[in-house]
């Protein structure tokens, strides 16, 4: 007896004005099944996933759910039928708690009043089966990026669905969060349920993945048996062109010190310190990699050292300038690049369009300005030439900078701040969410401000990433710097013990080796 597709889309279109972001595409998505889609970013797998859990509606073709044919016409008819999906962007609340978040809009009630009672003991059971570790009564806004992530989930599997959709869910996740994760999508599969992941991880396709179908400029290119393709010939045919995973990374002698930072401390608006007594120098012509487990402070250093936080005490300098109490502007205008960890938050003004994010930093200066005043054309033709440098994917340029995929919003904050050649580059999970083909080429702009003797502090969640572009390696631990090393010396698993807080015999954990 033939299995019915959970999920069966034949020949849907998605069309936004003239331009297709999904073309013809027909795919069945089996129960008991972890199935990939794999493309570029703005290849339309986003768009695609979005009318599968019935936020868009498709302009033309057919979607089966179980057999029959349906009409989806908001997200909660998807939920019904038992679709469910975990954004790239999550979906919360931040004022709400993680079990007010989970619950809300599927609130359980006992006459007429909700019953707190029971949505916990339900929530308990599913983070006891999956071995989730959240606290129920911390408000959003007060919890880890990755642990968002996981709420996310847990909101899915809460409403017991049958189809769980995950859009770039490992992006923010540590290694070991990571792998905590493909466990849970093969329970789900062993389960029966259907496991549509998006992803441009290709060791992660590989690693949890029955079925792989690749997608290219809004079109399927094929379906495959993941098990019998290599990661370069899943790149080649995602990209359509041969993917060069290493990186030629030249000897440099590193110059003056560029950043310091000196027994720097930061304590958050509950009076929380989140860094302690941090001290660290970066040099032109080098590359720093601060390597930590989610939470550990690294944002609240990035946002102390981007004025974004206030530095409760020690030191910052930038090529010799002070600038530990400056404002972002002043601190922009001193040579710094930023691209920050939230990129819709921090990094751009969604509601604008792309030609006004692109000049964000530099809106006030010449060419883009003239005796205070705009000039719209110098605007508009820096924008084209780096959305094309950049590869930055829009029908327009007039188009806000919300319309565009995650991955390309990624690639217009890339595209603004190195284009200013900053002193010190700082850059926080630079290639989240991008494609093979597009972290390679912004690895090579990272190693490009490297040899023209420019400072970066890589901090990212990707060891394997930090391991390839850094000099040195860094690594902090509860706010504090545990260890500098030569990233020639420390092995993944060395560094791995370091942001457990565990100190390797035979290694100094020193403060600021050079």
């Amino acid at each position: 007896m033939t299995q019915t597709p959970a999920i069966e889309i034949h020949h849907l279109v998605k069309a936004f004005g003239d331009f297709k972001a999904n073309d013809d595409i027909s795919i069945n998505f089996y129960g008991g099944q972890v199935h990939a889609l794999l493309g570029e970013n703005g290849a339309g797998k986003s768009t695609l996933m979005n009318m599968l859990s019935g936020i868009l509606r498709p302009t033309s073709g057919q979607i089966k759910i179980k057999g029959k044919e349906v009409v989806l016409h908001s997200a909660k008819d998807a939920t019904v039928l038992g679709v469910g999906m975990v954004h790239q962007h999550f979906m919360l609340v931040n004022a709400f708690t993680v079990l007010e978040n989970i619950i809300l809009g599927a609130e359980p009630t006992n006459a007429g009043r909700l019953n707190f009672k029971q949505a916990r003991q339900k929530v308990e059971a599913i983070l006891s089966r999956y071995d989730l570790d959240i606290d129920l009564d911390a408000r959003v806004e007060d919890i880890s990026v990755g642990m968002q992530q996981r709420v996310e989930i847990v909101k899915v599997l809460y409403r017991e669905a049958d189809v769980v959709i995950f859009d770039e869910p490992t992006a923010v996740l540590t290694p070991q969060e990571i792998d905590d994760l493909l466990e849970i999508m093969r329970k789900l599969a062993q389960e029966g349920k259907a496991v549509i992941l998006i992803t441009h991880k290709l060791q992660e396709i590989r690693a949890v993945a029955d079925i792989t179908t690749i997608i290219r400029r809004g079109r399927v290119i094929d379906t495959v048996k993941t098990s019998e393709c290599s990661a370069e010939d899943l790149a080649t045919m995602m990209v359509g062109r041969p993917v060069d995973f290493d990186l030629d990374k030249p000897d440099i002698k590193p110059g003056k010190t560029i950043l310091e930072i000196d027994h720097l401390n930061v304590v958050d608006k509950a009076k929380v310190q989140r860094v302690t007594d941090f001290s660290l120098d970066i040099h032109a012509g080098e590359i720093v990699g601060l390597a930590g487990i989610d939470g550990n402070g690294q944002s609240e250093l990035v946002k102390a050292l981007t004025g974004l936080m206030p530095i409760a005490s020690g030191k910052v300098a930038v090529d010799g300038k002070d600038v530990t109490h400056a404002t972002p502007r002043q601190i922009v205008r001193d040579g710094v690049g930023h691209i920050p960890e939230d990129r819709q938050r921090f990094g751009l003004i969604l509601p604008m369009t792309v030609i006004d994010n692109m000049s964000l930093m530099t809106y006030t200066e010449a060419p883009l300005a003239k005796h205070g005043i705009r000039n719209e054309k110098a605007a508009v033709e820096l924008t084209e030439e780096l959305t094309k440098k950049f590869d930055v994917r829009t029908s327009s340029i007039h188009n806000t900078a919300g319309s565009l995929s995650g991955g390309n919003q990624q690639k217009l904050i890339i595209a603004r701040e190195m284009s200013r050649d900053p002193e010190l580059m700082i850059a926080m999970n630079p290639t989240r969410g991008l494609d093979v083909g597009a972290i390679e080429f912004i690895h090579q702009q990272i190693l490009d401000a490297r040899e023209s003797g420019h400072a970066v502090l890589l901090i990212s969640y990707e060891l394997d990433e930090i391991k390839q572009l850094a000099d040195r390696i860094a690594v902090i631990h509860a706010g504090r710097l545990v260890a500098t090393e030569s990233a020639a010396n420390l092995t993944e698993s060395e560094i791995g013990l370091l942001m457990a807080g565990d100190e390797i015999a035979g290694k100094e954990t020193a403060t600021n080796a050079d």
